[in-house]
């Protein structure tokens, strides 16, 4: 599946939840809060190809999630991404352990998620500031934040991890 998404920071999650519900988005599943796991092998091969393999949990459900290279694009994230539920996440973090990856990094945050009928929209609040993430198609992306009173400009590219490292420790493999 091809992801394609962009971030829009914002200041008050409160304001935020409000603007997308009288743009038309519904609410899919309130507040709760993600774990995140990065792994990688050694020699960080998945970070040297762009890629990265990520575990989260979120209250009893758990998804492996892999994400291959961003392709080339001015204003919008694009790239591969499989998934699947994961049962039980301890287990799953055995089994990656044993066949060489480890853990690179970790993190959490707040999420509501609304959907329209052609994109899903995060509401995240993070240790690095608080933003909309908007997925679908460009130009349902691009419609969807006008009707915000967002423009291109308003677009962000970069994945949380590389947020939450900061520029001197950036790694353009991560996801969020």
């Amino acid at each position: 599946m091809l992801e394609i998404e962009v971030k829009i920071r914002i200041e008050d999650p409160g304001t935020a939840r409000t603007k997308l519900e009288k743009a038309g988005a519904t609410l899919h599943r309130d507040r709760h809060l993600e774990e995140n796991v990065l792994y990688d092998l050694p020699g960080e091969i998945l970070f040297r190809k762009q890629s990265a393999l990520r575990l989260r949990t979120s209250g009893k459900r758990s998804y492996l999630t892999f994400k291959g290279p961003t392709k080339k694009s001015r204003k919008f994230k694009v790239r591969e991404e499989f998934e699947t539920e994961v049962r039980d996440p301890k287990q799953m973090s055995k089994i990656l352990r044993s066949l060489g990856y480890r853990e690179v990094f970790r993190y959490k945050k707040h999420r509501s998620v609304f959907r329209t009928k052609k994109l899903s929209i995060c509401l995240d609040e993070t240790a690095a500031g608080n933003y909309i993430e908007l997925e679908g198609d460009r130009s349902d992306i691009v419609r969807f934040a006008r009707a915000l009173g967002y423009s291109k400009e308003n677009f962000i590219k970069t994945d949380y991890i590389s947020m939450l490292k900061g520029p001197a420790q950036e790694k353009p493999g991560a996801v969020d």
